[in-house]
């Protein structure tokens, strides 16, 4: 137990020195051994920058690359959150990849008990309002995306900043003909349909409130997650501009 309380705090200090010096470090090849010891790092990280205090989390990204993965979640710095349009020329990236997605807003308080028994039937009776977003996504490891898998969870699993649209009423959608584009400086335009990994951003709702409220804590009305990629990962660079629509839900852009 000692020496597992020892890997969380040097794992914690690490990722804490990267935030503070804007600086990757290194992650290594021995890391936390388990998902239960990556989320506890993240709180840890959480907890030694003050972003919610006591507070519940406002804003989540959870996801997976399909329905048979197991889901993985964190808590977003509140600061890294912005409304587009956005400007993040000064923001002090590693890597700036661009994942366009859909966020959505719980409408009400989410006991534990609720999230225990949440279906995905039963999902959507929880959300108010969706809208466009963009992942940023991020490293504070030196070796970026080719970390181990566990540390990129207890990294925030490689989150750098979240970019909200214009909120808009949720409505059901037929997602499965959903279309995407995405514009990144002057690369050609890509275009998606029906290609979020699990044919449903809503399917992550039980998954992710049920770890929420885990240790008997109530996710509140206005809580914000953004549900997966579908486009992966693309590739940003300092001084593009990057405009993510989804038709008939809306857009979202920032400025490098």
């Amino acid at each position: 137990m000692k020496d597992h309380m020892n890997i969380i705090e040097t794992t914690t200090g690490l990722l804490e020195r990267a935030r503070h010096n804007h600086e990757p470090v290194a992650a290594g090849t021995s890391f936390v051994p388990d998902a239960l010891s990556a989320y506890a790092v993240q709180e840890a990280v959480a907890a030694r920058f003050g972003w919610y205090g006591d507070a519940p989390a406002c804003y989540w990204k959870s996801g997976g690359p399909s329905r048979e993965a197991v889901l993985t979640h964190a808590p977003l710095p509140p600061d890294g959150v912005w409304s587009s349009p956005a400007e993040a020329g000064k923001w002090p990236f590693q890597m700036r990849g661009i994942e366009a997605e859909i966020a959505l807003r719980l409408a009400c308080d989410v006991t534990p008990l609720m999230a225990r028994e949440l279906d995905l039937n039963q999902a959507e009776k929880l959300v108010d309002a969706m809208c466009v977003s963009i992942e940023i996504v991020d490293s504070r490891w030196i070796e970026g995306l080719n970390a181990p898998a566990l540390a990129k969870l207890a990294d925030l699993q490689s989150h750098g900043a979240l970019v909200l649209g214009e909120w808009t009423p949720f409505q059901p959608q037929d997602w499965g003909q959903q279309s995407c584009l995405v514009q990144i400086g002057g690369q050609p335009l890509v275009e998606r349909r029906g290609t979020h990994p699990m044919n449903d951003p809503l399917f992550v709702l039980p998954a992710w409130l049920r770890h929420a409220t885990r240790q008997g804590r109530l996710t509140p009305a206005g809580t914000v997650v953004t549900t997966g990629t579908w486009v992966g990962i693309l590739s940003a660079a300092a001084g593009d501009h990057v405009h993510v629509s989804f038709e008939g839900i809306g857009q979202a852009s920032v400025q490098f």
